[in-house]
Parts: structure tokens; C-alpha cells; sequence
């Protein structure tokens, strides 16, 4: 072969071998890469990208929870969700029905019962109920409040007859001037008898009778009968052309709170009220028709008194120089005359009232004469013939009340089981303080029912049951003179409350006779209706029958006179109070008497001590159903029938208005459109809660772990819905003239006090003939009514 040359091509014959691998177990890479990427695939197609729109905790920045929905990340409150913790809640519902008993009710009651516990008065009783429920595994604190209050120091009632003989007094500056005479007819004892059969009756430091809130005040005048008080009565004499200004009045308890009977007389000009029980307010129980006096009978004893506030209710409870925020050391004091009297009251017995009514006979139209509202007195048979007068000028009454007005402390008793849920509370209360040394119904049956409650859950907390939500549980101070501690407590906490708060179970006095009786936030009716159905009743008339069997199932609206007035219409917070009351045939409840006593009820109001234990029952699995199911035991729909039913008695009242300008109103269309709209959303809503709870009854299968967590942010989503939704019907302005009252749905009524009001703005325009008032309050209730509408989306 020639030798290479320029010309020659590069052409040879290469000899290559195999190439030694670079990596080891190439194929085992190669696979490892391709899982690799295909897990990271799959985690941005099932999580990252549904992340994005999965739902989270509210209260967290956007992307926060969204760990939660990894596999081995748990956004559950506690590991057993949805089930109770510690014990299943069929096993904590046992708990809560078996652990209440007759001997421990009665217990609790006679210690309450044994000596007096006026507010500010009570401090041993608060001290111990804290130990109590310490003692039960509740942990318990007492929150104070400096309170401006008072206390009696002296009175007098007298009827008085000149005796035409003057003399001449002198007026300092050596003139002469006629000095009437007088002569004591009649001198109210002002005290109630004390009875062997009763111990406390007799207790040497009793408390006098009085009104609390009333002034101090010396008032001799003629004096006038005027019915029951209320403002329509007041009016019924103005238009007889029966003289009031300068008159003291004598007026009957009931149809409306005692305090507005007095307002209402002082805005006509008196100068004084007198307030008894007539025996019509106790139905056939009286000795009238057979009936033996307690302590040897059913009926009324004749000298009872009613004692009770005389604080302008319905205007703005709670301290009245502290409107809207916390009575706390050091804070600004208004002007209380807003909200309590000017004028001096006080309470007597009937039998007190005998010789001041029948000094009337005979003067001024009868009672007879005017309309059916004036009918019915129960002293004709003791010769009163219910003349109105005025009294002739030469009989009058001599009114004294001397109060002592002070700031002092009150103390709320605070117990707390905290919950998995920090953000969801459920607050139970009852009042501790009384007029009297007793107050066996009011408010004690409910201070034992409560003692009840708190040891039927420490029971449950024993056996290592942890709530799903926390429960809050109050023992206020100062209800009786003006729903003081509950107002203080919630004007303290309002912010904390507007954010947590899910619920308020009230139960003021749980046992006065056989009849269940409710006032409810429609949004609770459903589970009230469960609750009851879940307690044996003690009056069966077939065995195995329910309170919910043997009840009508009516719930009234919400008014005042207890302490879920500052929860559900200051804050927002849907309540409930219950209890059972006395029916037609039951002894007489001696409210507010010193025979509100232990020995009353022991023999007359719940011999057995099944009612005050039935009541702990009912509250106990009550607060259990909103504590412990996933989603709140709430009702939208029936928040949205209520309206419904509220709105239709506004249109009955305003067409039937004397002013034409006023019925050309009554139709409210856009209220109704608005309603509609909102009854059409809870019912879609309700539905989508029901559907998640069967979802979470049934459960989720395992491998669906990000199901789960989704499920769970869902159930959250639906309960901040139910928890926001009362406080969507708050108007920050409050009511006209009562701005302490924000709730344009529920308020007392303006001149009722205890019977509530349902969209009381528009309803007080329509009453006044406020065309523009109708218009405005209109436009503001169908803002709230669509912002609740808004909520449920």
C-alpha cells in the first residue's frame, strides 16, 4: 500500500470498545427520576392547585392552613372529631340526666334561701359558690363591679283625715300661715307577718320592703286609683278628665314592669306611687273561693308584699350612672335620672291596700265604667267598690321613703371549662341575689339548678370527656335591681363576646309550678324542641312522656326582666330562658315575698324537688347540643319565619291606625321582599348545614384525607355563619330614645318592660304616628335583614 500522502484520505480503521458506565444501577435511577416527578406532578394537581381554593380558618392569613390538608398534618380540633372527646355524646347525655338529684337540689336551695343576699350584699354565698364549683373540677373566679345602688333606711304610709282645726304656723318673717291638722285613719304596717310555720319570715335582719331604685321623698296629696298603671290606663283617666298632677297613685301590680308604672305617673305630674297585689292577678286560688291563706293554704297570704325595682327598664338596665360601659373603680359617673324615679314609691300588702281603697267608694267614676281592661279587681268581696277618686280634699295619703344611695361592689361568680374550640362559647346563667332572705323561686330554684349543672358536667369532665366548644357559667350579682352584674359583665366584655360567643342559656327561676315556659331567639327553637324531648316529664299523665309531650311548644319572643336582655339585645348573642311556671291551678307564688321561701317550696311550689331537677336536665342537654355537635344546633329558617309572623302583627297595627297617612303604610314591601329573600337563603342553607352534618355523621373514608380536612373548614364556614347571624340585626344608633337597645328585632316593650317588642323601632313610629320614623326604621331593618341574607351566601 502506498504511503500516506496530502492527497491521501484520513481514512483507518478505529477499533472501539464499550464505555465503562458512568453511574451504577442506571435503570434504577432512571425509574427513581421518573416517580419522582410524577409524585411532584400529583402533589401540585391534588394539592397545591385545589389548595389554592380549599377552605381555610378565617381568622388565618389566606395560605396559613393550608398544611392542614397534607396527610399527616390534623386540622381537627382534637382527634376524635367528629366525635365527643373523652366520651361519646350519647355517654356525656347519660352523664348530664343521671347525675342531677332531688336531695342535692334541695340542698343547694336551702343554703341560698337561709338568710338574706340582696346585691352588693352577698359576698359569703358568691365565695362559696365559687368553692363549689371548684370542687367539681370548674375552674372559678369573681369579677366585681362598683355599683351605684340603694339600700332602705325608713318609710311610712298613712291615710290621713283633717280635722278641720288649723293653726297658725309661723313662716320666719313674722307673717302667719293655715297649718292643716291631720288625724291617722289608717297606718300601713308596712311589713310582712311572720309566721312560725315559716322560719325565715321571721329573721331579725329581714329585709324591710322597698323598691329598689326608688327616691327619697315626703309626699302628703289626695290620692287617685289608676288600675294596673300601664300607659294605656294612665291615658283611659286623662281622657275621663280624672286629676293626676300633684296626686299620689295607687296602682296594682302586673300587665307591665313596676318601674314604667311609676315613670309614667311621675311624667303626668304625681308626686308619689303606692303599688299592691290584687288578688285578681291570682286566677281562682283565693279565699274569695275556699281557699286557705299560706301557710295553712294555696292562696296568698294577705300581708305579702312585692318587693322590686323601680329602674326604667325598657330605657337602659344595668348601673344607670355607667350607660353602656363597665360600673369599674374609676369610671365616669353620669346623671342616673334617666333611668330611675324622681318621685317616691313604695309597696304595701292588700290587706294594707283595704283602707285606702275603700276610702274611695264613692268618689270619682268607677273602674266598672271604663273599658275591659279595668275590669276584675278581687276585693269587691272586702267592700271595695274600685272608685278612681280623686280622694275628697280632706283625706290623703302621707307618703315617706327614705333611701341611702351608695356605690358599692357586686360580685359575679365566673366559672370556665375551656374547650378544644377557643372561639366558640357558650355562656349559662342565673342570678344569685333576692329581695328576701328566701327567694326559693326567684332566683334560687335556678341557683340550684345551676349548682346542678355545673356538677352534672364536672362529673362528665371526671371521667375524661373534654368539650368541643368552651362553656362559660355565671352566677350574677344584682338582677333583681336592674340586670346589673350580667349588663356590667357583658358591656366589660363585649368585644371578646362579639367574636366568640355562640350562645346564652338563662334560666332565672327554674321551678314556681308544672308548666314549661320558654322565651327563645328563634335561631335556638329547634334545639329546644330536641332538648325537651329528651327529658322525662314529672307530671305524665301517659308514662314515658317528655317535657316536649306535655308542653304546648310555645316560645315567646324576647323581652327584659332577666339577664339575657343585655346578651340578645345589646350584643348580638341569640338567648333563651326557661323554667317552669305555675298554671292555673297551682298555689300562689308569692313573688318577691318574704314567703318566696325555703318552707313554701318544700311544701307548696316542688314538694318532690322533681321540677328543679327536671329543669337541670332539660338546661344541661340543651347547652350539650350546642356544645358538642359539629355544627351548631341552630335554625336560620326559623329566624326567617319569625320575621315573617313579626312583620304581619306591624301591618295589623298600622292598618288599623286612626291616622290615614299611617295605613297608607301598612302594606311594607320591600320588608317583605326582603324577608322573603331571607327565608329562601336559610332554607337553601339550612339544607347545605344538614347535608355536612350527615356527611360528618357517616364519616369520611381514610384515604380521602384531604376530604376530611375540606370537610372540616366547611363545617367552620357554616358555624361562623350561625354565630354572626344574630348579630347581623344590630343597629349601632339603638333605638329611638333608648339607644342602649341596638337589636332591631327584639327589645322590650317601651312602656311594657318585661313582654318584648318585635321590630320595636317601627312598631313605636306606627304607635306614635311617626310617618317619617316609619319610613327611616323601615330602610334600617331591611339593611339588617338583607346583611343577614348577605351572610348566609
Amino acid at each position: 500500500m502506498p504511503s500516506p500522502s496530502e492527497q491521501t484520505p484520513l481514512l483507518q480503521t478505529v477499533i472501539i470498545t464499550p464505555a465503562r458506565p458512568r453511574y451504577t444501577h442506571s435503570a434504577i435511577r432512571r425509574f427513581c427520576t421518573i416517580a419522582l416527578a410524577t409524585t411532584l406532578i400529583v402533589i401540585i394537581v391534588l394539592f397545591l392547585i385545589p389548595a389554592r381554593w380549599l377552605p381555610g380558618d378565617q381568622s388565618e392569613s389566606e395560605w396559613a392552613p393550608r398544611h392542614s390538608y397534607l396527610p399527616w398534618s390534623s386540622p381537627y380540633p382534637h382527634k376524635a372529631w367528629p366525635l365527643s372527646e373523652g366520651l361519646e355524646y350519647d355517654e356525656l347525655q347519660k352523664v348530664l340526666l343521671e347525675t342531677p338529684r332531688e336531695e342535692r337540689a334541695r340542698e343547694w336551695s336551702q343554703y341560698y334561701t337561709a338568710g338574706p343576699h340582696l346585691a352588693g350584699k352577698n359576698l359569703s354565698q358568691a365565695v362559696w359558690t365559687r368553692e363549689k364549683w371548684e370542687s367539681w373540677g370548674v375552674k372559678s373566679d369573681i369579677v366585681d363591679y362598683d355599683i351605684y345602688i340603694n339600700y332602705p333606711v325608713g318609710h311610712r304610709l298613712a291615710l290621713l283625715e283633717k280635722t278641720g282645726n288649723n293653726e297658725e304656723a309661723s313662716t320666719g318673717n313674722g307673717e302667719g300661715r293655715s297649718k292643716d291638722s291631720y288625724k291617722v285613719t289608717y297606718e300601713c304596717s308596712m311589713e310582712e307577718d311572720v309566721l312560725e310555720e315559716d322560719p325565715t319570715s321571721g329573721l331579725e335582719n329581714r329585709v324591710p320592703t322597698f323598691h329598689g331604685y326608688s327616691a327619697t321623698g315626703n309626699a302628703t296629696a289626695q290620692y287617685v286609683y289608676v288600675n294596673f298603671g300601664t300607659h294605656q290606663d294612665f291615658d283611659d283617666l286623662v281622657k275621663a278628665n280624672v286629676s293626676l298632677k300633684g296626686y299620689v297613685a295607687i296602682a296594682k301590680y302586673g300587665g307591665i314592669f313596676r318601674g314604667l308604672k311609676v315613670k309614667r305617673a311621675q311624667e303626668l305630674g304625681m308626686v308619689g306611687m303606692v303599688t299592691y297585689t290584687d288578688p285578681q292577678e291570682d286566677g281562682d286560688i283565693t279565699e274569695e273561693n275556699g281557699y286557705r291563706p299560706y301557710p295553712d293554704g294555696p292562696a296568698r297570704n294577705p300581708s305579702s308584699v312585692q318587693r322590686g325595682s323601680v329602674e326604667f327598664l325598657s330605657v337602659s338596665p344595668g348601673d344607670p350612672t355607667t350607660p353602656g360601659y363597665p360600673s369599674k373603680p374609676g369610671a365616669p359617673r353620669q346623671d342616673p335620672y334617666h333611668a330611675i324615679p324622681a318621685i317616691p314609691s313604695v309597696p304595701i300588702s292588700y290587706r294594707d291596700a283595704l283602707p285606702i281603697l275603700r276610702a274611695l267608694n264613692g268618689y270619682g267614676p268607677k273602674a266598672s265604667e271604663f273599658n275591659e281592661f279595668w275590669q276584675g279587681g278581687g276585693l269587691g268581696y272586702k267592700g271595695v267598690k274600685y272608685n278612681i277618686g280623686p280622694s275628697p280634699s280632706n283625706r290623703v295619703l302621707q307618703l315617706v321613703n327614705e333611701q341611702e344611695y351608695v356605690t358599692t361592689p357586686l360580685w359575679n361568680v365566673v366559672g370556665i371549662i375551656n374547650g378544644t374550640l377557643q372561639d366558640e362559647v357558650v355562656i349559662l346563667g342565673n342570678h344569685r341575689d333576692a329581695w328576701i332572705a328566701g327567694g326559693a323561686g326567684d332566683p334560687n330554684s335556678g341557683s340550684a339548678a345551676m349548682n346542678e349543672v355545673v356538677r352534672s358536667f364536672g362529673t362528665a369532665l371526671e371521667k375524661g370527656w373534654k368539650p368541643l366548644r368552651t362553656i362559660v357559667f355565671a352566677s350574677w350579682d344584682g338582677e333583681e335591681y336592674g340586670l346589673i352584674g350580667s349588663t356590667e359583665w357583658v358591656e366589660e366584655y363585649i368585644p371578646w363576646l362579639s367574636k366568640a360567643a355562640i350562645a346564652y342559656l338563662n334560666v332565672d327561676v327554674s321551678t314556681r309550678g308544672p308548666r314549661f315556659s320558654s322565651a327563645a331567639s328563634p335561631l335556638l327553637n329547634k334545639a329546644l324542641y330536641e332538648a325537651t324531648s329528651l327529658v322525662q316529664s314529672p307530671n305524665q299523665t301517659i308514662p314515658g312522656q317528655t317535657v316536649r309531650d306535655v308542653w304546648n311548644g310555645h316560645i315567646s319572643t324576647m323581652g327584659s326582666g332577666s339577664d339575657f336582655t343585655a346578651f340578645q339585645d345589646f350584643a348580638g348573642i341569640p338567648s333563651v330562658d326557661l323554667g317552669f311556671a305555675a298554671s292555673r291551678d297551682s298555689p300562689v307564688y308569692h313573688y318577691h315575698s318574704n314567703y318566696d321561701s325555703f318552707a313554701w317550696m318544700d311544701k307548696f311550689g316542688d314538694a318532690g324537688w322533681h321540677y328543679h331537677v327536671t329543669a337541670t336536665r332539660v338546661w344541661s342537654l340543651f347547652a350539650a347540643a350546642i356544645v358538642e355537635t359539629p355544627i351548631i344546633a341552630f335554625n336560620a329558617t326559623d329566624y326567617a319565619i319569625g320575621l315573617k309572623a313579626y312583620l304581619h302583627s306591624v301591618k295589623t297595627n298600622a292598618s288599623t291606625s286612626p291616622d290615614p297617612s299611617i295605613r297608607s303604610l301598612s302594606a311594607f314591601p320591600e320588608l317583605e321582599d326582603a324577608i322573603e329573600r331571607l327565608h329562601n337563603r336559610s332554607t337553601i342553607f339550612d339544607a347545605r348545614a344538614f347535608d355536612l352534618a350527615s356527611i360528618v355523621s357517616d364519616g369520611v373514608p381514610w384515604w380521602k384525607w384531604w376530604r376530611r380536612a375540606q370537610l372540616y373548614y366547611q363545617v367552620r364556614q357554616v358555624n361562623d355563619k350561625y354565630k354572626y347571624l344574630e348579630r347581623q340585626f344590630l343597629h349601632e344608633d339603638g333605638l329611638d330614645g333608648r339607644t342602649w337597645f341596638k337589636h332591631v328585632v327584639f327589645a322590650p316593650g317601651l312602656w311594657t318592660g318585661y313582654a318584648g317588642a318585635t321590630f320595636p323601632g317601627l312598631v313605636e313610629c306606627v304607635d306614635s304616628g311617626d310617618r317619617e320614623g316609619i319610613e327611616r326604621w323601615s330602610k334600617i331593618i331591611e339593611g339588617n335583614i338583607n346583611a343577614a341574607t348577605d351572610l348566609l351566601q
